[in-house]
């Protein structure tokens, strides 16, 4: 298994860019809110309708089109506003006031903290993997080398 390294950078950079992106819409337009009839969608179960249909296609298929860079994007995406809402969900009220909450921001940042820390831990083991699998491996009938 290889690191594939342009995936790699869509992920966490739609990661980061949506969390960003998402605070600062959802800060100017506190009231902004996705109903279904009488029921509030938070952007929670949007992010993992995101993960799914962006993910499935990254485990099942392999190589480089345009079709896994948009699904490298949409799993980003929808695991950055999955986990900007899972703290704030489990500690608020769910109200639109409360998202606008310190508790809610930073559980927000550590939560995406934790998943591109995770990420980049990742990346780095693959990255020292490779290396060492294209390293010159020693002669079995020479020890020296």
């Amino acid at each position: 298994m290889s690191l594939n390294k342009r995936r790699a950078v869509l992920v966490l950079s739609s990661l980061l860019l949506t969390f960003v992106v998402l605070r600062l819409y959802l800060h100017l337009f506190p009231n902004t809110n996705f109903d279904v009839g009488i029921y509030n969608i938070h952007h929670l179960f949007m992010g993992l309708l995101l993960v799914t249909f962006g993910g499935l296609p990254l485990i099942l298929f392999e190589g480089n089109s345009r079709k896994l860079d948009l699904a490298s994007i949409a799993f980003g995406v929808g695991l950055s506003m999955a986990l900007d809402e899972w703290v704030y969900l489990i500690v608020t009220d769910g109200s639109d006031s409360s998202y606008l909450l310190p508790i809610s921001f930073w559980g927000g940042v550590v939560m995406l903290s934790l998943a591109l820390g995770y990420a980049l831990t990742m990346v780095i083991v693959a990255h020292r993997r490779e290396r060492a699998n294209h390293s010159p491996q020693p002669d079995a009938e020479n020890p020296r080398n």
